[in-house]
């Protein structure tokens, strides 16, 4: 059974806020909760059971502090970081490093701490190194910091940092160093907080992420000049082991599925798969210009292979049905959901994906000009995707992935917006690209700060989709029984490539824009990568790189 864990701000003296929030709270000084108390998981395998065993090292996630140091300026939005220990820590564990949080949002994290299971896979530093302290910073603080690594013995890895309030060298007894076998490598994974001297923090994650990856993220933060010398865990066991069983999964998607809306303008809605093939989408071979109906499932569709450019789909020949179909049809519209584990097995991704027929033509703005192209973004078949990253440890949602074009964005769950009433994520379809956003409103691809680029408007319209409502679960290899439809193992393209001339699309908005504008505009646009121009279908999901590892920022 799953227990939501409290997230507690336990602080330490009364100095009060300054710097860049006056005399206001910092946001990180409120815990956040998920809005809706945590279901009770269905029974099976080690998912939500409270702890991992890594294979001799038994973990659990502590999402409960106590403030060591504060700064309240510097770091993102210049108010500041809070850095924290564990507290309480769980009869049996030990501090394998401190937690670190910028002051700009409220708290909401987790630190491991790990058990000996098999007599030796931790032990007590030998000593520690000073790697900087806040004495001579120029900074509005609550006192003074200081950043410590313990120096671990031979056969051992210090996986964190000590911070302490207070210039004294820590005791053995405060941190534990890992056995060499039970590390990876790892490195920087989002800025954290910086003084003006040049000093920075920032978060830690494994190099090798991916299904097959064994690399554990700690949950601890970095000092500069510190990385060389840490490192995250390594998970010895299989990755498959806290993983969800397949009513685990439903039960999962039925407490996180997101709910996607659609912009008010948009013409271009998602369907299944199974309606678009049904309503006249067509299989396409090189150098055979007869095209080939497909089957509900796509059981005809050519199996493995690559990307070779030997096949493609597209829309209905007939004029009047290829209208129809790219506007796609929401009430035959499902989601398809991959599975996989993520850092070490301790973690369960669950892509959730969409498929729209059609992807529509881009707009741009220069300035305060708003510029519509006629075919630049246009293509068929067009795969979209959220993903929700579940903590194998506590069945909780902590971060969602929003996918924008080729690349896209995490989003911790303290960020993001959730349907009334319960713990699913809202996600915003951009008009005709359909990417995802965690907020409504316009992100520009381009230069922001000249006002130049493609638009990627949402806003809540009438039409959305519960996720949870209708879904396919189509693949998750670690269970070894879920046989996906034939369709997701065409690793062609969804759409033909498509070739047209920028210069020419550029020539239809001359009479729109001075020179000097309009070659500010070619500029970005050059700079853009190709995905935004549509100039050929994507690949389905199988085809993308985090089907087997992990997800691309921007």
């Amino acid at each position: 059974m799953g227990k939501a864990p409290t997230s507690t701000f336990l602080t330490m003296g009364n100095s009060p806020n300054k710097g860049g929030s006056g005399n206001r709270p910092l946001p990180v000084e409120t815990a956040f909760r998920l809005p809706a108390p945590l279901p009770s998981w269905p029974p099976g395998n080690g998912f939500a059971r409270g702890s991992i065993n890594l294979g001799g090292l038994e973990v659990c996630q502590v999402s409960s502090f106590a403030k060591v140091w504060t700064t309240q300026e510097g770091g993102p939005d210049g108010l500041g970081a809070t850095f924290f220990k564990p507290s309480p820590v769980p009869s049996g564990f030990f501090v394998l490093g401190c937690y670190a949080q910028p002051n700009n949002k409220p708290l909401f994290g987790w630190v491991l701490v790990g058990r000996d299971v098999d007599g030796g896979a931790l032990q007590r530093p030998v000593d520690y190194t000073l790697v900087w302290s806040s004495v001579n910073s120029r900074i509005n603080k609550d006192g003074d910091g200081y950043f410590w690594v313990p120096t671990a013995p031979q056969g051992y890895r210090a996986v964190g940092l000590l911070v302490t309030s207070s210039p004294e060298k820590p005791s053995p007894e405060d941190i534990r160093c890992v056995r060499a076998d039970l590390t990876d490598v790892c490195e920087n994974d989002g800025w954290v907080w910086g003084d003006n001297s040049g000093f920075n923090v920032s978060g830690l994650r494994p190099v090798s992420r991916g299904t097959q990856a064994a690399g554990v993220c700690v949950g601890t933060c970095t000092a500069q000049g510190t990385s060389s010398v840490l490192w995250c865990l390594k998970n010895n066991a299989p990755l498959a082991v806290a993983m969800p069983n397949t009513s685990q999964i439903e039960a999962l998607m039925q407490a996180y599925s997101p709910e996607v809306y659609f912009h008010p303008d948009e013409p271009y809605l998602p369907c299944s798969v199974g309606w678009f093939f049904d309503n006249g989408a067509v299989l396409y071979k090189k150098d055979d210009p007869t095209p080939a109906p497909i089957d509900s499932t796509g059981s005809n569709l050519p199996q493995g292979g690559s990307d070779d450019g030997a096949f493609w789909l597209d829309l209905p020949v007939d004029d009047g049905a290829k209208d129809r179909v790219k506007k796609g049809d929401l009430t035959s519209s499902e989601a398809y959901v991959h599975v996989k584990p993520m850092l070490g097995g301790t973690f369960t991704d669950l892509a959730v994906w969409l498929f729209y027929p059609f992807n529509g033509p881009a707009r741009a703005k220069v300035k305060f000009i708003n510029i519509p192209f006629e075919r630049i973004g246009e293509h068929v078949g067009d795969w979209e995707h959220v993903t929700l990253r579940v903590s194998n440890v506590t069945g909780e949602l902590w971060r969602v992935f929003f996918a924008e074009h080729s690349s896209g964005a995490w989003v911790d769950a303290s960020q993001v917006e959730f349907q009334q009433g319960g713990n699913k994520p809202v996600a915003y379809s951009s008009l005709h690209g359909h990417a995802a956003y965690a907020k409504p409103g316009l992100v520009l691809q381009g230069d922001a700060k000249l006002g130049i680029g493609i638009r990627n408007d949402t806003a809540r319209g009438g039409s959305r989709i519960d996720t949870g409502a209708r879904y396919q679960l189509v693949a998750a290899d670690y269970l070894g029984t879920v046989p996906g439809p034939p369709w997701t193992d065409y690793l062609r393209e969804w759409g033909p490539k498509v070739s047209y001339d920028i210069a020419q699309e550029m020539k239809k908005v001359e009479k729109l824009l001075p020179r000097g504008l309009r070659k500010q505009l070619e500029k970005v646009l050059s700079s853009l990568p190709a995905e935004v121009f549509g100039e050929e279908g994507p690949t389905g999901p199988k085809g993308k790189g985090n089907w087997a590892g992990d997800e691309v920022s921007s």
